[in-house]
């Protein structure tokens, strides 16, 4: 089985919660499935920026990225927590490599527009291509690639991706059969109840009620992007949970959300022109 698995940034603070998911991601690589990692990182970056004396903008949930702040987000995202997280899978008994754009030009970008002002966000993109027989020669060779939430531009810039989006887009790339959001709260929750399963159609009314918020609606958007691209299943579940991407990985519902299409989801789109 191949699978993206994202991971949020708040659980990599914990050294404890890193080693329970690498050890699990160990457990799933060596029972033959094929992992995509993605992480994000956005807390302790917001940290990192205040210490530097760099102040943080959002426009739509995304943070403005000037050179600065892009320059940044690689030594975080690319340095400290992706070799921290390929490290800890190593180290559990599974060999692992930490990547970013950059590598193999692995990941592909283009700036992201807000409304007609292309360049507001700054360094900000939207993933456009994925370097697949570079993934493939590293699965062959039983290692598990660790992905920074990065892109390379074609003017060799590095952008910024919300590793939600990023997760989404890249499942569809690599025609995944799952995705798995690891995330610090239990899944999609309704007041103190987990939503065990929540349809693509049902995301906006969900929104519109004010029944989910913040980073839980880019993750909903972004399963539902990727539902539409062909991947199989979303779940999105709590890191925390002793076992639970374990338990997502082999399709049970009794952790978190599983969130499905409305009506059955697009054919895959041959992904023969992506690299």
């Amino acid at each position: 089985m191949r699978l993206v698995i994202k991971i949020a940034g708040a659980l990599l603070e914990s050294p404890e919660t890193v080693q329970k998911i690498a050890r699990q991601i160990g457990e799933l690589a060596r029972a033959g499935n094929e992992m995509l990692v993605i992480h994000g990182g956005g807390k302790i970056f917001t940290v990192t920026l205040e210490r530097m004396g760099i102040s943080s903008h959002f426009v739509n949930g995304l943070r403005v990225t000037g050179r600065e702040t892009r320059d940044a987000a690689v030594m975080v995202f690319a340095g400290l927590l992706n070799k921290r997280l390929a490290g800890a899978i190593s180290l559990a008994g599974q060999s692992a490599i930490g990547i970013s754009a950059s590598d193999g030009a692995c990941f592909l970008a283009e700036p992201m527009q807000v409304g007609e002002c292309e360049g507001s966000l700054g360094f900000v993109g939207y993933l456009t291509e994925v370097n697949v027989d570079f993934l493939r020669s590293l699965w062959r060779a039983k290692i598990v690639p660790v992905a920074s939430c990065l892109g390379l531009g074609s003017d060799g810039e590095l952008y910024n991706i919300n590793a939600d989006h990023m997760a989404a887009a890249a499942a569809e790339f690599i025609q995944a059969d799952r995705l798995i959001f690891l995330t610090d709260v239990a899944g999609v929750l309704d007041g103190e109840k987990v939503l065990r399963a929540v349809r693509s159609g049902e995301i906006e009314d969900l929104i519109r009620r004010h029944k989910v918020s913040g980073g839980m609606i880019l993750k909903l958007e972004a399963a539902k992007r990727a539902l539409t691209g062909g991947v199989d299943e979303v779940h999105i579940v709590g890191g925390t949970i002793p076992r639970s991407l374990f338990t997502a990985a082999n399709g049970s519902r009794r952790l978190g959300t599983r969130v499905l299409p409305t009506i059955h989801a697009a054919p895959r789109i041959a992904q023969g022109a992506a690299r």
